[in-house]
């Protein structure tokens, strides 16, 4: 089963992929690191991929809106919504403290999702938009984004990139879940 996501290595949409192989009884699925919701959608209607998924909404932040544009766009069929847990920490390269940091970023929705906290812990930081939570922390560890950058990721891809946790779970509501969409390619009747 190969299945496009929306997200690097290190998304939640990654983990969420692989709860729907879960949920769906299959075994370890190929998975296709799209970043873009577009780019899964656009995959998946020229066959390229059995699966597509990526999230809709969250409790938190609300409606995913890279998700209502490229949806608008493309035709698929929903095989499955469901939800996962999201924690949302602050990543930050090895050696780097609170007081280095002079910007924060990560997608838009991740962003949305810690607004208050980022509010209150951080009122003068600059809040930068990124494509992907953690394509941001993968750019963060190589050396794309500069070293004073924190990064609002998993701890999955704070552990694949080698980057400490400053905070945990910055999220401002504790229970904080996302819905997901696995679709599949349209058939027409």
């Amino acid at each position: 089963m190969k299945i496009g996501i929306s997200g690097a290595p290190g998304a939640f949409s990654e983990m969420a992929a692989l709860k729907f192989v879960e949920l769906a009884g299959q075994g370890t699925p190929d998975i296709d690191f799209l970043v873009s919701v577009e780019n899964v959608l656009s995959k998946l209607e020229a066959g390229e991929i059995d699966y597509g998924v990526f999230p809709i909404e969250n409790s938190t932040g609300g409606i995913v809106i890279e998700a209502v544009y490229a949806m608008a766009k493309h035709r698929f069929d929903v095989e499955k919504l469901f939800e996962i847990e999201v924690n949302q920490n602050l990543l930050v390269q090895k050696g780097v403290n609170a007081s280095d940091v002079t910007s924060v970023t990560s997608h838009d929705q991740a962003l949305k999702q810690c607004r208050m906290y980022l509010k209150r812990m951080w009122p003068d930081i600059e809040l930068v938009p990124y494509a992907d939570t953690a394509l941001a922390a993968k750019d963060l560890a190589s050396g794309v984004l500069p070293r004073t950058t924190a990064v609002v990721a998993s701890a999955r891809a704070a552990e694949l990139y080698g980057l400490d946790i400053l905070e945990e779970k910055i999220q401002d509501l504790k229970f904080n879940y996302t819905v997901f969409i696995a679709a599949k390619k349209f058939i027409s009747d």
